[in-house]
């Protein structure tokens, strides 16, 4: 069985994928997310969290709606209630916003220093007015994690490419997502697969592994 690292504990639900796609998860930590102590830098109808990190991390304001992108988001929370995402991305995330509140209103946009910022294009001159909130940032562990008997890794951000990049070079090398994929290429190690960010096109990749 191939043994695949990835920034994941062993219980996670994309641990879970990879089993099904007939891999052996190993957790493989290449950075580490930590928080910024930011408090909210404004009042607002709700709070949009854009990944488990912002909503391990930030420091949420009591009583406020939460909207999560995706349910592992919204596990995050530890028990406080969110509304989830039909899709885990940033368009599923707007289609909610509007949905939940049809005549706009004032945002907290909590994510990472690095996060992809759809949101923000979308919502510009519309009545969704979206505030950054910048709750965590992702830095390089180190000493970096040890590769030993690993046959293939998964980057699931662009730092993480970039970290695993030249380490990697001997093994398979996999992206979670588009942006993820293009740090890998930008760092002149284009990767051998990549997938959508979705628990379900992992499991489609790995288990078509090797392409034929």
């Amino acid at each position: 069985m191939k043994r695949l690292g990835l920034a994941r504990a062993s219980d996670d639900a994309l641990c879970e994928a990879v089993r099904a796609a007939g891999w052996e998860p190993v957790t493989l930590f290449a950075t580490v997310m930590e928080a910024t102590q930011a408090a909210p830098p404004a009042p607002a109808d709700a709070v949009i969290l854009l990944s488990p990190a912002a909503a391990r991390l930030a420091l949420l304001p009591p009583g406020v709606p939460c909207l999560a992108q995706g349910d592992a988001t919204a596990r995050a929370l530890g028990g406080r209630t969110a509304l989830v995402s039909a899709t885990p991305q940033a368009e599923g995330l707007f289609d909610l916003l509007r949905a939940t509140f049809p005549r706009g209103g004032t945002f907290l946009l909590a994510r990472g220093e690095r996060s992809r910022e759809h949101l923000e294009q979308a919502a510009d001159g519309t009545p969704w007015r979206l505030v950054p909130w910048i709750t965590h940032r992702e830095m390089p562990v180190s000493p970096p994690p040890s590769m030993d008997g690993l046959e293939a890794v998964l980057a699931l951000s662009p730092l993480q490419a970039e970290v695993l990049a030249l380490r990697a070079a001997h093994l398979l090398r996999f992206a979670w997502g588009q942006r993820t994929r293009q740090a890998f290429a930008k760092a002149g190690y284009p990767v051998d697969g990549w997938c959508e960010p979705e628990a379900s096109a992992l499991h489609r990749l790995l288990s078509s592994w090797p392409p034929s």
